[in-house]
């Protein structure tokens, strides 16, 4: 598996879950079938500028610094699942269709994404074109993106 794969379960994993510590993290990639070391975890959460929060009843949990990963992870929910008609890729580029008016905002959650393999994405009224690095990557936020769908 690859680093960027990798590192795209560690997202899907913080963002599902309350995980507090890198034991509990390198646990959970394990389980998941990524043969990881904590010191590999750490420089990945270090990467992808994971840091910890502190929850309303006082644990803490990871989150992408720049803004917690629980709003971000709804916000993006409810974007996809109210906007997202169909999702397809060819080689290295993924093509979004959304309803009338909302590629911008689907544009806009999908720039949040902390994921190396986007290169940039271009929104225009209800079609959005992301480039991504390679074909595998096409087909991974792709995949990603489909579950998303009504």
């Amino acid at each position: 598996m690859t680093k960027s794969e990798r590192q795209t379960k560690i997202l899907d994993i913080i963002a599902n879950n309350v995980i507090s510590t890198q034991e509990e993290l390198v646990k959970r990639l394990n389980e998941e079938g990524y043969n990881v070391t904590q010191a590999t975890t750490s420089r990945d959460l270090q990467e992808l500028r994971i840091t910890k929060l502190m929850l309303s009843d006082g644990t803490y949990k990871y989150a992408v610094a720049k803004l917690p990963e629980i709003s971000i992870n709804e916000k993006m929910r409810t974007v996809f699942t109210q906007c997202l008609m169909s999702v397809d890729y060819a080689n290295n580029i993924v093509v979004i269709k959304t309803f009338s008016g909302a590629a911008q905002a689907v544009a806009a959650a999908l720039d949040s994404f902390v994921w190396d393999e986007i290169i940039g994405s271009i929104a225009g009224d209800d079609t959005i074109m992301v480039v991504v690095r390679n074909e595998k990557s096409a087909k991974q936020l792709a995949v990603k993106l489909s579950r998303y769908i009504k």
